[in-house]
């Protein structure tokens, strides 16, 4: 079994509902287990900063999956909960990102892993910090990392304890 980390995000209807129902349907593939799961964190939107602000988490899963069938799975459950894909980095029902996968480094037209951004956004190093504080890159602890960014990202905690609920 494989370690993969995955970033969760929505800011479209109830967001802590699309959080729960996506975890819930991580869990139920044969092929993944759920190891850790960060708390929630409410935060401003990156990018296109004209909509919501998200709850973001990240959590911990081990598959056998090979990363494009990992993705064909997020991408699955993503549709099933109606995310909508027409504004780059704007509003979703739910967002599925595969962070990091064992080591794996992968850039082709469909995946790239690590994913190409986590080191830049709070709202993905803050929880992953949360279920993985010995991250680093770079020689730059997770930490350090962070601190570059807080001061240019709002992330505040949500909810620290939600496991019980999915």
């Amino acid at each position: 079994m494989t370690e993969v980390y995955l970033s969760l995000g929505s800011n479209l209807g109830d967001r802590e509902k699309y959080l729960k129902e996506a975890v819930k349907r991580l869990k139920s593939n044969k092929n993944i287990v759920l190891k850790k799961l960060s708390p929630i964190y409410e935060t401003k939107p990156v990018g296109y900063l004209e909509q919501d602000n998200f709850l973001n988490a990240a959590i911990l899963i081990e598959t056998d999956l090979t990363p494009y069938e990992l993705l064909d799975v997020t991408t699955s459950i993503e549709a099933e909960l109606k995310r909508e894909r027409t504004i780059k980095w704007g509003p979703r029902t739910i967002d599925i990102d595969i962070l990091l996968y064992d080591g794996l480094i992968l850039n082709d037209e469909k995946l790239t892993i690590p994913h190409p951004h986590m080191w830049e956004r709070a709202f993905v190093l803050i929880p992953l910090r949360d279920i993985n504080p010995s991250l680093s890159k770079n020689g730059l602890s997770i930490d350090e990392l962070i601190q570059g960014l807080i001061d240019k990202q709002g992330v505040w905690l949500y909810k620290k304890d939600w496991c019980g609920e999915v």
